[in-house]
């Protein structure tokens, strides 16, 4: 049984930024395909929870980042489950050079999911057994939960699209990750370094659902962000964290 899982992986073109660094949301990629790999390994495939009417959602999300994996440079992502407590399940991840240099570590929670009825599913209904590594990369994570009194400004409008929408008919996970990066200005961008970023999603977004995206003054060193509809449904609330 495999309890921990490597997924290897060389940084294209397409997935770098202008700086030639990992674009935040390829990274997320990175990490959603090393997760689906190591379900596969346990003995079921993504389309085999498909046809069972099942799948797995992302609910929050932690990353720390040490430096981001450059253009064509291969990284290593090991993950493992830390089980599941009450409806939900726990997994860390490890990400790694080539030479062994730790470039982050994160922490994320999932849901079982009736993919039909849009419902949580108890853990017990997962067909196969999940082994627990025993290792961890930090406390398990809460919810990203935009400050109390936090003053949030309009950033810009969005709407699902084709480029956006995945297999399960919503806006992919990965994607958030660039509609919150799309709120830094070009100084943001070029000056300082991004060293965590942290999502909780809310609702999922579909084709043509419409987000008005706000973010945050810099605040302790975080900008926060959140994407809502303009009839109030909060799709995601998260934050990016840059280096001091």
């Amino acid at each position: 049984m495999v309890e921990k899982w490597t997924e290897e992986y060389t940084i294209q073109s397409v997935d770098a930024d202008f700086k030639g660094d990992c674009r935040w949301s390829s990274l997320l990629s990175i990490l959603q395909r090393a997760a689906d790999r190591h379900i596969e390994a346990l003995g079921i495939s993504r389309e085999e929870m498909i046809e069972r009417g099942m799948g797995w959602m992302l609910i929050t999300l932690e990353l720390d980042m040490r430096r981001m994996p450059r253009d064509m440079e291969t990284v290593y992502v090991d993950t493992w489950s830390r089980g599941a407590k009450g409806a939900l399940w726990h997994r860390d991840y490890r990400i790694k050079n080539g030479n062994g240099e730790l470039l982050g570590e994160g922490r994320s929670v999932w849901a079982l999911v009736d993919i039909h009825k849009r419902k949580i599913l108890r853990p017990s209904m997962f067909p196969y057994e999940v082994p627990i590594g025993q290792e961890t990369v930090g406390e398990l994570p809460s919810k990203a939960v935009l400050p109390e009194g936090v003053q949030l400004d309009e950033a810009y409008m969005y709407t699902v699209r084709y480029s956006g929408i995945d297999t399960n008919g919503h806006l992919n996970n990965a994607r958030y990750a660039d509609l919150c990066f799309d709120v830094l200005d070009e100084q943001e961008l070029r000056e300082g370094q991004v060293t965590g970023f942290k999502i909780t999603y809310h609702h999922e977004a579909r084709l043509k659902d419409t987000m008005l995206i706000k973010r945050s003054v810099e605040e302790n060193n975080r900008v926060y962000v959140q994407g809502a509809s303009p009839d109030g449904t909060n799709f995601f609330e998260a934050a990016i964290v840059r280096e001091s």
